[in-house]
């Protein structure tokens, strides 16, 4: 039996041919062995969306959200279907709760790189050009006087 992995590479294959239909039985039959398999659950509710089933992709999309309540995509998705739907309210709500998500990822500063590493370094400034103490005559200039 092929692993869940070629499972669902199999289901987006299906969705990428346009074929929704078999995307979905292949997603459902990965989510009947696997029900916390994330990837499965949100592509799921995308087939139902790109087949214009907007009441199912949201039923899948807050199954998704129950799997990982502050990921991007989920909100994003769910964003999508209820826009689709017509509730704009809602959808205004999870396209703010996806650029939160956005928001949230490591907030710590970064690290100092290791001497020597693999991290680029500042440009120095080039010390200004000597200015000569006497110009050459300009021939090209008239003498005023």
């Amino acid at each position: 039996m092929p692993s869940l992995q070629d499972q669902f590479d199999e289901a987006m294959y299906e969705f990428s041919t346009g074929n929704c239909d078999g995307a979905i039985e292949r997603l459902r039959a990965i989510l009947a062995l696997d029900p916390a398999y994330f990837d499965a659950q949100l592509s799921l509710g995308g087939a139902y969306y790109a087949k214009g089933d907007y009441a199912a992709a949201i039923a899948e999309g807050h199954k998704a959200e129950k799997l990982r309540p502050h990921d991007q995509l989920v909100h994003t998705n769910l964003s999508r279907a209820y826009m689709k739907a017509g509730d704009k309210q809602t959808a205004e709500h999870h396209a703010l709760q996806a650029r939160i998500a956005s928001w949230r990822g490591n907030m710590a500063p970064p690290s100092k790189p290791s001497p020597g590493g693999e991290a680029l370094e500042v440009a120095k400034a080039k010390p200004p050009p000597k200015v000569p103490e006497s110009f050459p005559d300009m021939p090209w200039k008239k003498n005023k006087t």
